[in-house]
């Protein structure tokens, strides 16, 4: 176990964290542009230049490589809520650190501006039987990160009702804003339907 203050668990943790995100990406575009189908985990390994032995230490399949970036999204986007102002409105906060979240993946990715082979491979990803149950987990694990950081806010219990409605509903939101997104002719920009989509939630929903 290594001391506490130690610089380089941080260091580690870090590139561990980087290792998982180029995994679950390569996972992502691979699937996106062959068909789960026709992409290997050794395929994966490589596009994101690790060996076959590295994917094999972080996930057990595909499918959960490819589910993975919806969890860690959950956790970036739960820490991004907790560093929005305390005095800034609930859904306000919201819907900033889900969309500061976006603008990061989409840093240089082709989600600023889809094209339609693109946009037609992720909703047949998305589609695909196998990975509805990694999706399903992932869903799981996103409403449970949303509601601990809903209840920190609202200085309720993540047990609690509002905080799971209000994470269950955000989450909800993003999803539809997703499928509006892959579905949507001609293509418009991810982050304008998702911002509309929370939006239209916020205006529904009340502090506690």
């Amino acid at each position: 176990m290594e001391p506490d203050g130690d610089p380089h668990v941080g260091l580690r943790e870090r590139k561990r964290q980087e290792t998982r995100t180029a995994l679950s990406w390569a996972a992502i575009r691979l699937t996106v542009e062959r068909g789960l189908a026709n992409v290997t985990a050794m395929d994966i390994a490589a596009e994101a230049g690790v060996s076959h032995r590295t994917f094999n230490n972080y996930f057990s399949s595909i499918p959960e490589a490819i589910a993975a970036r919806q969890a860690d999204r959950a956790k970036q986007t739960a820490a991004l809520l907790r560093a929005r102002p305390a005095d800034e409105p609930l859904w306000e906060a919201i819907v900033e650190a889900v969309l500061a979240q976006i603008h990061h993946d989409q840093q240089g990715s082709r989600g600023r501006t889809p094209d339609p082979a693109w946009t037609q491979g992720v909703r047949l990803m998305m589609e695909h039987p196998s990975l509805q149950g990694e999706f399903l987990k992932a869903h799981v694990a996103t409403e449970h990160e949303l509601a601990a950081a809903v209840a920190e806010r609202t200085g309720t219990d993540a047990r609690d009702l509002h905080p799971r409605l209000v994470a269950a509903a955000a989450w909800a939101a993003v999803r539809v804003a997703i499928d509006q997104w892959v579905n949507a002719d001609p293509p418009v920009p991810f982050t304008h339907v998702l911002r509309e989509s929370l939006d239209r939630l916020a205006a529904g929903l009340s502090q506690p």
